[in-house]
């Protein structure tokens, strides 16, 4: 949990600058999916929030989540990153995201996704993530989202 601490003080300090620009959106999503690596295939069911900063054509951005795989005895792993992409068009962004995990499994992730406009407020997103983990089988999870950006 300590290190869930620090994560989210980092992430609000990273927010915080950025905040202050005119161009940026702060989001918050919920996402689900299928993780799958090691042994392991389940559903996972998560929550996110973070902040975006458009400069023009592309954009950097930082979240904090936690998703929990759908299985007895799995624990909410959290993480924290950043993602940075491409705008390609006025409703949609092409991304890509690295970070960290910590919990049961605390190890770097790298990955990719796509966000779509769906309204002025509402987007849906696809993502794949690679989750390297040192002391079990690397895993792959795939989800889906929708959030709420203001």
């Amino acid at each position: 949990m300590k290190k869930f601490a620090i994560a989210a003080a980092l992430l609000s300090a990273a927010v915080a600058t950025p905040a202050l620009a005119a161009d940026g959106e702060a989001r918050v999503e919920v996402r689900g999916g299928y993780i799958t690596g090691g042994g392991l295939d389940d559903a996972t069911l998560g929550v996110a929030a973070g902040y975006d900063l458009n400069l023009g054509k592309t954009f950097v951005g930082a979240e904090i989540a936690g998703d929990k795989v759908l299985v007895d005895g799995a624990n909410v792993q959290f993480s924290a990153g950043g993602r940075a992409g491409v705008n390609v068009s006025d409703a949609g962004k092409l991304f890509a995201t690295a970070g960290y995990t910590f919990g049961d499994i605390d190890d770097a992730y790298v990955g990719a996704g796509y966000q779509h406009k769906l309204g002025a407020r509402t987007y849906a997103k696809a993502e794949y993530r690679h989750q390297f983990v040192s002391n079990w089988a690397d895993a792959d999870a795939f989800t889906v989202g929708v959030g709420f950006a203001f």
